[in-house]
């Protein structure tokens, strides 16, 4: 044959637009979907990173170089030389050149300068003491003062005359708005601040400062530079410990050597900002590196050389990367299963559409072949007339992703839709090419009942099975984490290969059997759809490959996030104890109550009397001790699932000295079935004996508690501390509004809301839904491609049979009922895969993570269980599918009439 030439390709595409048109959507859409897979999840875990380092504050993302004071065998010059901001900044810009990539340092908002590591206690008289003892200050030079506050009153400090140095007797500052408030500074204070072996340092306040970013890094690094604390002295116990303020005094850079003339060992210190926006969670191993660098390798010892030799690192960033990393890791596995599951779905469905094409064209290939055309000239020009379709189609699908998804990585979305395209491209020459390797006059039989599987197929469907149950036995015994990630994320999928492996082999039996015992009842058409059915000229491996994958997958992410709803559902109702709770710190209203039951939605409210540190026996050990109306206790702990009892097991019976107690497992061990006293907050003392036993109770997230009849309590023990509502569709508006502040007030819904706490766990939802979405709609497209190959010749055997008396109701019920089969096949064993797939996988996988974003959950471990809606759903629309694609054919068919789908002869 010739070289592949261009009138070739533009014939063959000119001849069937259609498909061409067809297979470009195909491409297109799956390029599409495939790169924007890794740009998504660029995407949210870059937001989920950036998140957990606005979550950990400044003080622990930022980096701060700290030196001493200069050394004292220099000059006194030199040593206060040292300390002005031009040499300050020289060695900012060195430190700053220290810092490598991917780390980048936000300068805006980094700063530097000099402080005392010593707070120094000053005497005025007119500042605050609240426990008798002078309030105690820091002194600090921060560069770019006035850039990042503004004056709420005065001006900023300022240095006039000679230049200041250690002996110099006064200087300005400023303090921000909280530490004049707190330390009743005004504009015009003056304080006086001890010295070493000089006069006290006058210090005289010229401006009140407003921080314009307060939580930001230049303020939130040092906070003690923008609000001052309240300190108790070490030892100091009792109801009024010794107290003193704690504050700060930021001076001009330029007096920064005033400070060497105080006993406050200053040092130098600069202070580096993380730029959140430009570190990305796909440069984690090299952000940990370079962290690790910066505190004790390569990266410390440029610090050293270029700042001071003696400089000191101290960050917490590497402790956030390594809390991100450890969430990353464990939701990473869960995404990789619905991604691998959806990219076999979408390849078969690449594959079949080579397939069809195939098909479609036998004959005419099976001519070439005959004249004498090469099978790699055959090859060639299908992989061009392919490729001419398919390699725009993708380029198209990339663009979309890159527009749709900005800010993630382009490589690894430019190799996912260039696998795509090469699948798309490869498919029909690959077909064509092992379909007619050899030349062939005339194909015989191809059906199931003709082709027997070889040795080679079972050796390879043996190995599947092997490489199956390897990936399930791993994931069981290591977990998803510890697991290799290949492997396990294949474990869905190699579970539905097996199983459409096994289904093609198993299936025609029992379809010939029953085609046996529909031949012996009146009528035709069942006995023929049967046996037509069993004796497909498809090949129904890939078809059924697809369907299974995908509803194995859909079960699987199904199961997944019903599991991470159900985590959250629990955690929160554990930690709230109903769908809403109130609690005062000591007895709430008497009319409360009533105000509540009158709110939108709550159903019903259970009043508890909470004493947290009620004394049992010998009055050493503590245990919360819960008084409740036993009735309306019970119905509330039926409802929420928490410990359900028998309310009249708890109820005291009239004249009884002892109160019948429910008692968690810790309680019941240790005090067993005796009665004993407990003596309550208020107090009074009453005697109990634990009757019933339950992990858990509304009233107290805990693993100790009793619960009593409170009819049984003093006055004041029974008043109600907490009460738990119950309702549907609780305003949180309308109860705090009804509360009036009597209490701070909980709901369960809001608490939910509180666990998807990084953008990486509600994106890997996301991600985690579409992929299952876009697995169901690629195997219904692999279940309509697979009906596309039968409906020529479903097509053309309701013509013959047509113009042998077959009525139209009667060909609806052939196409009808030769579809059910297989679609039942794959229906019910997509049900089976899905289910012992989440069965089989269940104790490898934790979805504490994913649900939490903690390793810890008030519920336990988040185990993964079945979703029947998952299985079911998925299955049905599998049927309705086949069954209205049949229906369609059938009527459509009809309409067109026998003449157009008959040949001469037929």
């Amino acid at each position: 044959m010739n070289p592949v030439a261009a009138p070739w390709v533009r014939t063959r595409l000119r001849a069937a637009p259609g498909a061409a048109c067809a297979l470009a959507l195909l491409v297109a859409l799956t390029a599409c979907l495939a790169a924007a897979f890794p740009r998504a999840m660029d995407r949210y875990a870059d937001a989920g990173l950036h998140r957990a380092l606005e979550q950990a504050r400044p003080d622990r993302t930022g980096i701060l170089l700290t030196a001493p004071q200069p050394d004292l065998l220099l000059t006194p010059q030199q040593r206060q030389e040292a300390l002005r901001p031009g040499p300050l900044r020289e060695r900012y810009d060195k430190a700053l050149a220290a810092v490598d990539r991917p780390l980048v340092v936000d300068r805006a908002a980094s700063t530097y300068g000099v402080r005392t590591t010593q707070s120094l206690k000053v005497p005025d008289p007119w500042l605050p003491r609240p426990s008798g003892l002078p309030p105690q200050l820091v002194l600090a030079t921060p560069h770019g003062l006035g850039d990042h506050a503004r004056l709420h009153s005065g001006r900023l400090p300022r240095v006039t005359g000679a230049p200041v140095t250690a002996a110099t007797s006064a200087v300005e500052a400023a303090v921000t708005t909280e530490t004049a408030r707190s330390l009743r500074i005004e504009v015009g204070s003056v304080l006086h601040v001890p010295g070493v072996e000089r006069p006290p340092l006058t210090v005289r306040v010229t401006g009140i400062l407003a921080p314009r970013a307060p939580e930001g890094a230049y303020w939130a690094t040092q906070p003690l530079l923008r609000t001052p604390a309240l300190v108790t002295v070490p030892g100091s116990t009792g109801p009024d410990p010794d107290q003193y303020w704690l504050g700060a005094l930021l001076l001009a850079p330029e007096a920064a050597p005033a400070l060497l003339g105080t006993a406050g060992n200053p040092v130098r210190y600069w202070q580096l900002a993380s730029e959140y926006d430009a570190l990305h969670a796909h440069d984690l191993d090299r952000l940990k590196t370079a962290v690790a660098a910066l505190e004790s390798g390569p990266g410390l010892r440029a610090v050293r050389s270029a700042v001071d030799p003696a400089t000191d690192v101290g960050t917490d960033l590497d402790e956030v990367f390594a809390s991100f990393d450890r969430l990353r890791s464990d939701i990473g596995p869960l995404i990789a299963v619905a991604a691998v599951g959806t990219a076999t779905v979408a390849g078969v469905v690449l594959l079949m559409a080579g397939g069809l094409a195939a098909d479609r064209r036998r004959a005419e290939l099976a001519l070439l072949r005959a004249r004498g055309a090469s099978l790699r000239g055959v090859a060639g020009r299908l992989l061009a007339e392919t490729a001419v379709v398919a390699l725009p189609a993708g380029a198209l699908g990339l663009v979309g992703a890159l527009l749709a998804f900005p800010g993630g990585r382009v490589r690894p979305a430019l190799w996912a839709a260039a696998a795509v395209t090469a699948v798309a491209c490869a498919a029909l020459p690959l077909r064509a090419a092992v379909a007619h390797r050899a030349v062939r006059l005339h194909d015989g039989r191809r059906d199931v009942v003709s082709v027997r599987p070889s040795r080679r197929r079972t050796v390879a469907e043996l190995t599947l099975v092997v490489l199956a149950l390897a990936a399930v036995e791993t994931l069981r015994r290591r977990g998803a984490t510890g697991a290799a990630g290949d492997l396990v994320s294949l474990a869905p999928v190699l579970v539905g290969v097996i199983a459409a492996l096994v289904l093609v082999r198993l299936h025609p039996l029992p379809l010939r059997r029953l085609a046996r015992t529909a031949g012996r009842l009146r009528g035709a058409v069942a006995h023929l759809a049967l046996a037509r059915a069993g004796r497909t000229s498809v090949s129904p491996v890939l078809p059924l490959l697809a369907l299974l994958t995908a509803l194995t997958t859909a079960a699987f992410g199904g199961s997944v996030l019903s599991g991470v709803d159900d985590a959250r559902d629990r955690a929160a109702l554990l930690t709230v104890g109903a769908d809403a709770r109130v609690e005062g710190t000591g007895p709430l209203p008497p009319g409360l109550p009533d105000r509540l039951r009158g709110a939108p939605g709550v159903a019903g409210v259970a009043e508890v009397g909470l004493a947290y540190q009620a004394k049992a026996e010998d009055g050493r050990l503590s245990v919360p001790v819960a008084g409740v109306d036993p009735g309306d206790y019970a119905a509330l702990a039926a409802r929420t699932g928490l410990g359900a009892f028998d309310g009249r097991e708890l109820r005291r019976e009239a004249g009884a000295g002892t109160l019948p107690a429910l008692a968690s497992p810790a309680v019941a061990e240790r005090y067993g079935t005796r009665p004993f006293p407990v003596r309550l907050e208020d107090g009074s003392t009453v005697t109990v004996r634990i009757g019933l036993v339950r992990d858990r109770t509304p009233a107290v997230d805990g693993e100790e508690f009793l619960v009593v009849d409170r009819s049984g309590l003093s006055a004041d023990a029974a008043r109600p501390t907490v009460l738990l509502l119950t309702g549907d569709r609780l305003d949180g508006g309308a109860l705090r509004r009804a509360a009036d502040g009597a209490g701070s007030v909980r709901l369960r819904s809001e608490g939910r809301a509180r666990y998807v706490d990084s953008p990486l766990q509600s994106g890997a939802e996301r991600v985690y839904t579409a992929a299952v979405g876009a697995g169901a709609g690629y195997a219904v497209l692999a279940l309509l491609l697979s009906l596309l190959r039968v409906a020529p010749e479903r097509a053309a055997l309701l013509a013959r049979l047509r113009t042998m008396g077959l009525t139209r109701a009667q060909g609806r019920r052939l196409l009808v009922l030769e579809s059910l089969p297989p679609a039942l096949m794959a229906a019910a064993g997509g049900t089976l895969t899905g289910w012992a797939a989440v069965r089989l996988l269940s104790p490898g996988i934790d979805l504490t993570t994913i649900a939490l974003a903690t390793t810890s959950s008030p519920a336990g471990r988040a185990e993964l269980r079945t979703d029947p809606w998952s299985l079911a759903v998925p299955a049905l629309a599998v049927l309705v599918v086949a069954v209205g694609v049949a229906a369609v054919q059938a009527w459509w068919s009809g309409r067109r009439g026998s003449v157009v789908e008959l040949r001469a002869g037929d």
